[in-house]
């Protein structure tokens, strides 16, 4: 609930906690997102803050180590891909002067707002999150499939999917 009320859907704009939730998005892949919530402190041990100049300097020694530390995932393609994200999500900085100036310029800078009245209307994945996915498997990310992108673009309020009937929607009255 608090991760719902303090962070989901809000417009992230910096590129650290855009990191962050790209790390975390991609590990609970096949995965419940309260098992990623439950693991997050984890994470940010084991990825140094989620820095992504810290995480694209790990190696294979990093990789083993991760193997063995059971607060976070451990599956060595989802490890490895962190790693690997972390030297794209650098480059897409340095080709755009942030990854946020990348990532905002597929809305023209503003949150998309659906109007879902329930759960069952909100869809898996969209034109957008396609389009987006396969700009960063194309810049050479991997675990960032269509329906991972999207809930990614949920949570850092690309896309706004607070449902009508939530004290978050614009459209609640206040």
């Amino acid at each position: 609930m608090a991760y719902h009320d303090q962070e989901w859907g809000r417009p992230q704009h910096d590129d650290h906690k855009l990191f962050e939730m790209l790390i975390l998005e991609g590990a609970q892949a096949g995965l419940s997102w309260i098992t990623i919530l439950r693991k997050r402190e984890g994470y940010r041990r084991a990825f140094h803050g989620f820095d992504p100049q810290q995480v694209a300097q790990m190696g294979e020694e990093d990789v083993e180590r991760l193997m063995q530390d059971s607060s976070i995932v451990r599956n060595r393609l989802k490890i490895n891909s962190a790693i690997r994200n972390a030297r794209v999500f650098l480059q897409l900085q340095q080709q755009y002067g942030s990854f946020a100036q990348w990532l905002w310029a597929h809305t023209d800078g503003q949150s998309v707002v659906n109007h879902w009245a329930s759960l069952a209307e909100c869809p898996a994945s969209t034109p957008l999150s396609d389009s987006i996915s396969k700009a960063l498997k194309k810049a050479g990310m991997n675990f960032v499939g269509s329906t991972v992108i999207y809930a990614y673009l949920q949570a850092t309020g690309v896309v706004n999917d607070h449902l009508l009937g939530c004290h978050l929607h614009p459209a609640y009255p206040h």
